[in-house]
């Protein structure tokens, strides 16, 4: 894993109620920080604001490394890897802040698809926000 590979950052609160019993990040709120970074990253990167398209999971994968506590200051890596017409590959590299730098605690990948909520379909991933994520992904399609 190649952090330097990332172009995008983004810090990921770390609840109470994402705790299980023994006070660790339950497996399943993974998926959620997953959706918290690469929403982050659309709406930054993309600049998205509409209410009628949007993006929807297709395919997910997580590694687990290490457990995330409470007290723990998390930060999440995003890159897309692929755009296809109506989807993208998102890679994720979740981080622990340490004293000497950040300890690498899960990595994942999700098929974003773009879809129409009116027609309720995939569509085509509009031409200017393709260009944005290839532009900043510096990405030869």
């Amino acid at each position: 894993m190649n952090i330097d590979s990332y172009n995008f950052k983004t810090y990921i609160p770390i609840r109470f109620g994402d705790l299980n019993a023994y006070g660790v990040v339950n497996n399943d709120v993974f998926l959620s920080y997953f959706e918290i970074a690469h929403s982050g990253y659309w709406k930054q990167i993309v600049n998205w604001k509409s209410n009628t398209r949007g993006i929807i999971i297709g395919k997910a994968e997580v590694s687990y490394k290490k457990p995330v506590r409470f007290n723990d200051e998390l930060y999440a890596y995003v890159k897309i890897s692929k755009i296809e017409n109506c989807s993208f590959t998102v890679e994720y590299i979740l981080t622990i802040k340490t004293h000497g730098g950040e300890d690498i605690c899960t990595t994942g990948k999700t098929v974003c698809i773009f879809y129409n909520y009116e027609k309720n379909r995939p569509e085509r991933i509009p031409e200017i926000q393709r260009q944005k994520l290839i532009d900043f992904e510096a990405l030869v399609c």
